[in-house]
């Protein structure tokens, strides 16, 4: 399936692509990771060290895994879970009211492209996953920056590409080739799960990304390739001096 030439094409694309997947996502999810995501999830958290009372956002936050850690390890602050999928928000609002939280994490449905708070608003900003499906990259990691506090963390867990030749060469036989068909299989999805693959074909690797994260003005970046490069944690500070947003970013 080809990818959509322009930013609304896409948006509307992947959107009916998370709606149609919605009721499997967290087993395909496993599938797709090799079983790893959770253990990932767990690594960034260790990383990022949040704080009691801290607050955050998770952005594309799908069935809201990620907002419920963050909630977890903050124990007091708020935590708001945006994503534009109504199935895949439904699916993380009985997660969030099934581990007792729904008074601490609020799920919303909004646009990555356009963050529906004010500057400075979060201690927190985080992606698992849905960077490499947004319209536009830049965009996107400027706009986790402007709601970010000075001293705030852009946090970025994504699949990457694998450094190794020989491994990248077995790991996109995997996408290209069994992915799809595991998707016909355990969720019925097939055009779906070959998208999925084709979507990471031309996303930055993880040296590429670090680079964005910078020329979006955030300063500090780290990078964790995981397991060989198959995903990447990447984590950016807003500058200390910063009180105010005057140009978006690099958006």
């Amino acid at each position: 399936m080809n990818r959509q030439p322009d930013h609304a094409s896409k948006e509307q694309f992947v959107h009916q692509v998370f709606e149609s997947i919605a009721p499997k996502y967290d087993r395909m999810n496993t599938l797709l990771s090799f079983r790893r995501h959770k253990a990932w999830r767990r690594f960034a958290m260790q990383k990022m060290n949040v704080q009691p009372g801290d607050d955050a956002i998770d952005v594309c936050c799908g069935t809201a895994d990620w907002a419920i850690s963050l909630a977890q390890a903050s124990g007091s602050g708020q935590v708001i879970g945006l994503d534009f999928s109504d199935r895949m928000l439904a699916f993380g609002k009985t997660k969030v009211v099934n581990a007792g939280l729904d008074d601490q994490v609020t799920l919303v449905k909004g646009n990555a492209m356009q963050l529906p708070y004010p500057d400075n608003s979060f201690d927190h900003a985080t992606i698992g996953f849905g960077l490499r499906n947004v319209p536009d990259i830049k965009h996107v990691i400027s706009e986790m920056r402007r709601v970010v506090r000075p001293g705030g963390q852009v946090v970025s867990l994504e699949l990457s590409k694998p450094t190794w030749p020989p491994f990248r060469a077995v790991y996109y036989a995997y996408f290209r080739k069994i992915l799809p068909y595991l998707g016909k299989v355990f969720a019925n999805r097939y055009e779906q799960y070959r998208w999925l693959p084709e979507s990471l074909v031309t996303f930055p690797d993880y040296r590429e990304l670090a680079e964005l994260f910078r020329e979006c003005g955030l300063t500090g970046v780290k990078v964790y390739p995981l397991a060989g490069g198959i995903a990447a944690l990447h984590i950016g500070i807003k500058d200390q001096e910063e009180g105010r947003e005057e140009d978006g970013g690099c958006g």
